[in-house]
């Protein structure tokens, strides 16, 4: 109980690369949260010459490193989708101050989408909410609280008493404080959903993803990526994977 945290978060301070590197225009933002904390962040704007991208996606990451291990897919993103892409690291990550712990997480994230909403000015309906492993657990906490298009989760877990089980049997689940209880949460979603989830992902049982899936309400689309990884989707089936966003991209009204 004593070390739970540094069994959940690998945080990084040190960044991998950085947008300047690799020719991204950004804007680079300190939130401050309701709590105190300051909260890196970068805003990424899509190179677009049209009337402006339809989709602005709010990434939440994972448990390991930061949000500079995730500009290669927010490259992508953009290019693929024409979407902007808002990253922020959760406290202790990164420029983040502060440590990680499960509210702490939903704090940030409320925080980040108030930058998108209130600061930026821009339309709740056109975010779509992003959650990558343990980051789909913050996403899905914050689709429960705010208005947004859509929620798309990669390599979901049940909760954290089901991936105490997998990856640390020898700890008594009883003993375990940090819920982040996707099962008991997702049956009132109210936004689409997108569910993508690799079948060689040695992290998150593919049958935990199966079980969040099957217990969401309508409208939701699984795809269950063949040799996929945990969270590598992209890499292993990358034409699959950029026409799935984008269908369920223009199947949002």
């Amino acid at each position: 109980m004593l070390f739970e945290e540094k069994l959940i978060y690998f945080p990084s301070r040190g960044f991998s690369t950085t947008p300047e590197a690799l020719g991204l225009r950004h804007d680079e933002l300190t939130l401050v949260t309701q709590d105190g904390e300051r909260i890196h962040a970068w805003f990424l704007p899509a190179n677009t010459t049209g009337p402006g991208p339809r989709f602005t996606v709010l990434m939440c990451h994972g448990n390991g490193g930061n949000i500079s291990d995730r500009l290669d897919r927010t490259l992508l993103m953009q290019v693929k989708l024409g979407t902007d892409v808002l990253l922020f690291d959760y406290r202790g990550f990164g420029k983040s101050s502060g440590s990680p712990t499960e509210q702490g997480t939903y704090e940030d994230a409320r925080r980040a989408h108030r930058y998108l909403v209130r600061e930026r000015g821009l339309d709740a309906r056109k975010i779509v909410l992003l959650g990558e492993s343990l980051g789909a657990a913050v996403a899905l906490d914050l689709a429960l609280e705010v208005e947004a298009a859509a929620l798309v989760l990669e390599a979901p877990f049940t909760s954290i008493r089901d991936m105490a089980k997998e990856v640390y049997p020898f700890v008594p689940t009883t003993w375990v404080r940090t819920h982040y209880d996707n099962l008991g949460k997702i049956p009132r979603l109210g936004i689409p959903l997108l569910v993508v989830h690799g079948t060689a992902d040695l992290t998150v049982p593919l049958e935990q993803g199966s079980r969040l899936f099957d217990a969401a309400p309508e409208p939701k689309v699984f795809f269950e990526v063949e040799g996929a990884g945990h969270t590598d989707a992209y890499v292993v089936a990358p034409d699959r994977y950029w026409s799935t966003w984008r269908d369920f991209l223009s199947s949002l009204s």
